[in-house]
């Protein structure tokens, strides 16, 4: 179906290929590359740091053992962290998860937007972000509506390497179009302010 509105045209219900795959965190490879990648990155990033007495994953482990209350471990758990540091960089079976995950959105949202000759796709919420984050692809949110509790939802407008400047244009004419952005009421919400340590 297509509908033109404000000198944008929409071909609705278009499926990227993959999807499924894509996002079983363990079909995929996701999982595999998620716990290395994130044990190298959080190490590489912490042992630059001028001034922490936190220097890796093990350290960061170890403050959340050690401050189980404020950390909220009874609730949350750490388990991502554990799994993460059991791991030993990234090898062989990391690689091919990092190629098997690369090469399925390439198969998904590359081709659909070569075949449809689309500037962008679009979706409500952040339901494109993973299949984004997986290829590499960049891609915007910006606040589209607000639930009847006051709580804000938005629109991602994702595209092909090399189209963040089409994306920023795409998401500020929306914004401008629709101009529903307003600061959030969270009826019925109660927050809790949580202060340093």
């Amino acid at each position: 179906m297509y509908t033109r509105k404000k000198g944008a045209m929409l071909i609705d219900n278009l499926q990227i290929a993959n999807t499924s795959v894509i996002l079983d965190y363990n079909q995929s490879g996701e999982e595999l590359a998620l716990v290395a990648e994130f044990k190298v990155a959080l190490n590489n990033y912490l042992s630059q740091l001028k001034s922490s007495p936190v220097r890796s994953l093990a350290d960061v482990i170890s403050f959340n053992e050690k401050h189980k209350k404020e950390e909220k471990i009874q609730e949350y758990g750490q388990l991502i962290f554990l799994e993460s540091e059991s791991t030993n960089g990234i090898n062989s079976t990391v690689r091919n998860a990092i190629s098997t995950m690369a090469r399925l959105s390439s198969k998904g949202i590359e081709t659909l937007m070569k075949e449809k000759h689309l500037d962008a796709t679009v979706t409500e919420d952040s339901g494109l972000g993973p299949i984004l984050a997986i290829g590499g692809y960049p891609g915007i949110s910006v606040p589209a509506g607000y639930d009847e509790k006051g709580v804000p939802f938005g629109i991602c407008f994702g595209g092909l390497k090399g189209y963040e400047p089409r994306l920023i244009e795409i998401a500020y004419a929306f914004e401008q179009a629709t101009k529903v952005r307003k600061p959030p009421s969270f009826k019925g919400h109660q927050f809790q302010i949580i202060s340093d340590l």
